[in-house]
């Protein structure tokens, strides 16, 4: 048995770029991967590399966890928990700061790209997350992780530190591979779509959000950007609007791009987006829909608190061996 292992940060309601580009991604993988185990958390303490309200901050993180198994996920086959309830993710994520080197982290384009965002000053857990995002995979021995193009720069950096202390220190992490999904990898802003859908953007109309108003959705939906051609084509560079309407489809239809293109040779932007609307709304409406079950339910915290006992038990032991190896402590 292989473990899989990833994270989200609960920073806001979960996003339609979030539920193709990883959530979706994550009940496919495990669909197709019984025999392994899934290891999915809320990365709460990455969340915190910029100021949050800590009342939004805890909402977030429940909304998060009953998210997770409003999309499908099995509770049967999944450890379930919460980043800052294992202390041990702190510990490891120091000890790869001492592994990790400057000029690593200030590579990592994502810190690059926050950092031109930031209006005040940028704290230094922004700088050096991808030390504690690296012990958040290798402390599981994950063997998979399930990772979009935006990440997997972090994933290589984790690849790097694992290789770098088994060098040092003899054997001691698996390396771990990405799973990068066919379809959905990026969604982008339906207003501006040469930008990534993101929910930290100024203006929402671009954004649409996995718990919002199901006409409100339509509406975002009929209201993207597209161009003056008329043509259902995929052309990111040229038609980056509509093309994005074609990846939104794709990831929730199942289709192939060419088969959306054939499907709909002939006819208009208005019926297109009609169709993108009801397929999208359709699913979301199942998701809130779960959702609200599972948020009111107590099985939630049930399943909160045996993902976080396995997720310890396993952390522990990894831990024990890695300050043997270290040679810290008594």
């Amino acid at each position: 048995m292989k473990i899989v292992l990833s994270g989200i940060k609960p920073t806001g309601i979960p996003t339609l770029g979030n539920y193709l580009g990883a959530l979706k991604n994550f009940v496919k993988l495990q669909n197709e991967m019984k025999e392994d185990e899934f290891f999915i958390f809320v990365a709460d303490l990455h969340a915190l590399t910029v100021p949050q309200d800590p009342k939004e901050l805890r909402s977030h993180i429940r909304n998060l966890c009953a998210l997770y198994l409003a999309v499908g996920l099995n509770p049967e086959n999944l450890t379930l928990f919460i980043q800052s309830e294992v202390k041990e993710h702190v510990e490891l994520g120091y000890l790869m700061q001492s592994l990790v080197y400057m000029g690593e982290l200030e590579r990592m384009t994502q810190y690059k790209d926050k950092k031109q965002k930031q209006v005040e000053g940028v704290s230094s857990a922004l700088f050096t997350y991808p030390a504690l995002m690296a012990a958040d995979i290798l402390l599981y021995d994950a063997t998979y992780v399930p990772v979009g193009r935006d990440q997997m720069q972090h994933l290589e950096l984790a690849r790097t530190l694992a290789e770098r202390f088994n060098h040092r220190f003899g054997d001691t992490f698996i390396v771990p591979q990405g799973i990068e999904p066919k379809q959905g990898t990026k969604i982008t802003d339906l207003q501006n779509p040469t930008k990534k859908m993101d929910k930290s953007a100024e203006n929402d109309k671009g954004c649409i959000y996995l718990l919002e108003d199901l006409n409100k959705i339509k509406k975002k939906i009929k209201s993207a950007v597209t161009d003056l051609d008329g043509c259902i084509r995929f052309d990111k560079e040229n038609k980056p609007g509509i093309s994005n309407l074609m990846t939104i489809y794709a990831a929730m239809s199942g289709m192939e791009i060419k088969e959306i293109e054939s499907k709909y040779q002939g006819c208009g932007y208005k019926e297109f987006k009609e169709d993108v609307a009801n397929i999208v709304v359709q699913e979301i409406e199942g998701i809130q829909k779960k959702y609200q079950e599972w948020i009111h339910s107590p099985q939630l915290d049930e399943l909160l608190d045996q993902g976080r006992e396995k997720a310890q038990h396993v952390a522990c032991k990894k831990m024990e061996v890695i300050r043997q190896k270290m040679g810290y402590g008594r």
